[in-house]
């Protein structure tokens, strides 16, 4: 799968600088946060909302996560955008982006934590001149759909990420035009 690296912008910038409740702050995630995103993922990996995905990936793709960290250093959510620029075929003249690793700590869940890394990652996308987000979720996608996702057939979403997807999960692929 080819894709391209994506670029700090200003707007997702300002939307990490800003602070959190309980004094959490949003932040990109570098390679040193690898061990810290596993062990984040690992509940929901158990559970079977997220695919287990191995160390390496992680610190590979560490770029693509933001990440609310407590005072303390503690990792409480993360989410991760993946820009597709091969999908700007699929898309008319833009690039799409894929929400991934969508996940906030249990004793964090309900705080908001989750809606704050969603508008962050949809400014990053913005600011990022794509023109379309899509996501898969075994759960509900609540928070997705009330941000303006809806359901579309896995065949509207970029071709090497649909690819990846296990139908045994029985994922729905939300997407929301940007």
């Amino acid at each position: 799968m080819i894709t391209a690296t994506p670029h700090p912008a200003a707007a997702l910038t300002h939307t990490l600088d800003a602070p959190l409740p309980d004094a959490f702050r949003l932040r990109r995630a570098g390679p040193g946060d690898a061990a810290a995103l596993v062990a984040l993922s690992e509940p929901f990996v158990r559970s079977g909302a997220l695919r287990r995905r191995p160390l390496a990936v992680y610190a590979a793709r560490a770029a693509d996560f933001l990440v609310a960290e407590e005072p303390d250093g503690a990792l409480r959510g993360c989410l991760a955008l993946r820009v597709h620029p091969d999908a700007a075929d699929d898309h008319g003249p833009t690039a799409a982006g894929v929400l991934y690793n969508f996940c906030v700590a249990r004793q964090r869940q309900g705080s908001g934590l989750g809606a704050r890394l969603l508008g962050a990652a949809l400014a990053g996308a913005r600011a990022q001149s794509l023109g379309v987000l899509f996501t898969a979720t075994t759960g509900s996608g609540r928070l997705f759909l009330r941000h303006g996702f809806t359901p579309v057939r896995p065949a509207a979403a970029p071709r090497a990420w649909a690819r990846t997807l296990d139908p045994r999960r029985g994922a729905r692929v939300l997407a929301r035009a940007l």
